[in-house]
C-alpha cells in the first residue's frame, strides 16, 4: 500500500495488552512531517469541517437585535420633546393673547361684554395648560409682588369708578406674597394731583389643598401721602364743555400750590395710620388656577376671577 512507506519512517514499539497498573511509554515523541499533514485523508484519518451558516440581515440591523428598539425609544422621545415644546409655545401665546385682551379694560371695569367673553376663554384655556396643577407645592412662584390686570369681582368696581373723588383715580392694585412667613398684603395705590397715597391690609394664609389657601387678614394701614414731584398747572380746563382760561389767577393758583405742597410735606413725615380688623369678617379663601413665573390666575368667592401678572414681566407692557 501506498502508506506503508509513509509509516515506515517512525519508530514505534508494539504496545502489549497488560494489568491496569501497567505503563507504557514510547521511547521518542512520535514526529510528523510538514508534507504529511495534507496526506491525512489518505491514511484514514477524518477531519471534522465545521458547519457554517449565513443569515441576510438589514443595514439597518447592523448594531444588533436591539438597535430597532432602540431606535423605536429615540423617536418617541424626540416626539415627546417636540410635543413639550409646542405646548410651551401655544401657552406663550395664550399668555400673550390674555395680555392684548386686558389692555384698555380698566381692570375689568370698562371690558364689553364681548371682551369679557374673550377673556374668560382665554383664562380657561390657559388653567387646562397650568404648568403648575399643585401650585401650593411651589410657594416659590408665589414670592413677589403682583400687579391686578383683570377681575371680575363686582365689590371693586366702586372703587375703580372713581367715586370717592374726581380728581383721585386707581393708579395700582397689587399683592405682594412672602411665601417663608405666610404673609400677605394687599395694596391699592391712589394718585391725586398734588399727592399719592395708599390704603394696605396685612393678611396671613394657610395652605388648605394644593390649590387653595385660606386668608385672614389682620390689620388694615392708611399711607401717608405722599407729595407728587412735579406739579404743572394747565393753561386752561374744561367745565361743562366750556373751556376757562387759567393764565389770569395763575399767580393765585401758584401761591395755592407752595401752601399745599408745605402741608403735604408735613403730613408725609408722619407714621402711616394702623388699625386691626375684626377677624370674624376678614377672611377669605382662594383657588390658584394658573400659575408660572410672570403670571397667576385665582378664583374667589363667589367665582370672582383674579388675573394677576408679575412685576417686571413683559406681560405689562402692551
Amino acid at each position: 500500500m501506498a502508506t506503508v512507506p509513509l509509516f515506515s519512517q517512525f519508530p514505534c514499539k508494539s504496545l502489549v495488552p497488560s494489568s491496569s497498573n501497567s505503563k507504557c511509554q514510547s521511547k521518542s515523541p512520535i514526529l510528523l512531517p510538514m508534507n504529511s499533514i495534507n496526506r491525512r485523508s489518505d491514511v484514514g484519518i477524518a477531519v471534522h469541517r465545521p458547519d457554517f451558516k449565513v443569515r441576510a440581515t438589514d443595514v439597518d440591523d447592523e448594531w444588533g437585535p436591539d438597535s430597532a428598539e432602540r431606535g423605536s425609544n429615540l423617536s418617541v422621545a424626540e416626539k415627546v420633546a417636540d410635543e413639550a415644546i409646542e405646548s410651551v409655545e401655544e401657552t406663550e401665546r395664550l399668555k400673550r393673547l390674555l395680555a392684548d385682551s386686558l389692555y384698555g379694560t380698566d381692570r375689568g371695569l370698562s371690558a364689553s361684554s364681548e371682551t369679557r367673553a374673550e377673556i374668560s376663554e382665554l383664562i380657561t384655556q390657559l388653567e387646562s395648560k397650568n404648568p403648575n396643577p399643585a401650585p401650593n407645592e411651589a410657594l416659590f412662584l408665589l414670592n413677589g409682588k403682583w400687579i391686578l390686570a383683570y377681575t371680575s369681582f363686582v365689590s371693586l368696581f366702586p372703587l375703580l369708578s372713581r367715586r370717592i373723588s374726581p380728581l383721585v383715580k386707581v393708579d395700582e392694585i397689587s399683592q405682594t406674597i412672602d411665601s417663608e412667613s405666610f404673609t400677605v398684603q394687599n395694596s391699592v395705590r391712589f394718585a391725586g394731583p398734588l399727592a399719592t397715597t395708599s390704603f394696605s391690609t396685612n393678611a396671613k394664609f394657610e395652605v388648605r389643598s394644593p390649590k387653595r389657601v385660606q386668608i385672614k387678614f389682620e390689620q388694615g394701614i392708611i399711607g401717608t401721602p405722599q407729595l407728587t414731584d412735579s406739579i404743572e398747572i394747565p393753561e386752561f380746563v374744561e367745565v361743562l364743555g366750556q373751556k376757562i382760561d387759567l393764565n389770569p389767577i395763575r399767580g393765585l393758583l401758584t401761591s395755592v400750590q407752595d401752601t399745599a405742597s408745605s402741608v403735604a410735606k408735613t403730613i408725609s413725615s408722619q407714621p402711616p395710620l394702623k388699625f386691626s380688623l375684626p377677624g370674624d369678617k376678614a377672611q377669605s379663601w382662594l383657588l390658584t388656577t394658573y400659575l408660572d413665573k410672570d403670571l397667576r390666575i385665582s378664583r374667589g368667592d363667589g367665582g370672582s376671577i383674579f388675573v394677576l401678572i408679575k412685576e417686571g414681566s413683559s406681560l405689562l407692557n402692551p
